[in-house]
């Protein structure tokens, strides 16, 4: 379906960030733990520029959850199947997802640690 205005495009993007949402656990997880993250910054008092560093870090993950979603429903939707290829398209996508998560706790520690453990 083609929209045909800039707010029936948020509409739409807004049903695909609530299928991610409703559809898959790790999504789930990554806005839980998102949550987490902002209201310790909050308790802690973040600078503005490590809002701006968790802010992107987190926007970093959620982005590739749900690009890794987009490539496991269309992969679903071409083959039921089993097949090497369909496989090793949703085996990368998953990576990408690891490797942001992981980079997300390594921005995320010395952003926390930092803050916690130096004396102010």
């Amino acid at each position: 379906m083609q929209a045909r205005t800039f707010l029936e495009s948020v509409r739409f993007a807004l049903a695909g960030l609530w299928h991610a949402v409703d559809t898959e656990r790790n999504m789930r997880v990554h806005c839980l733990l998102a949550a987490a993250a902002l209201i310790l910054a909050w308790v802690v008092g973040f600078t503005p520029l490590e809002w701006a560093v968790l802010v992107l870090t987190i926007t970093q993950v959620l982005t590739a959850e749900l690009f890794n979603t987009a490539v496991e429903i269309t992969v679903n939707l071409i083959t039921k199947e089993y097949h090497p290829l369909a496989k090793a398209a949703k085996n990368v996508a998953a990576g990408a997802v690891l490797i942001s998560s992981c980079g997300a706790l390594v921005v995320g520690g010395a952003l926390f640690l930092t803050r916690i453990f130096s004396p102010r």
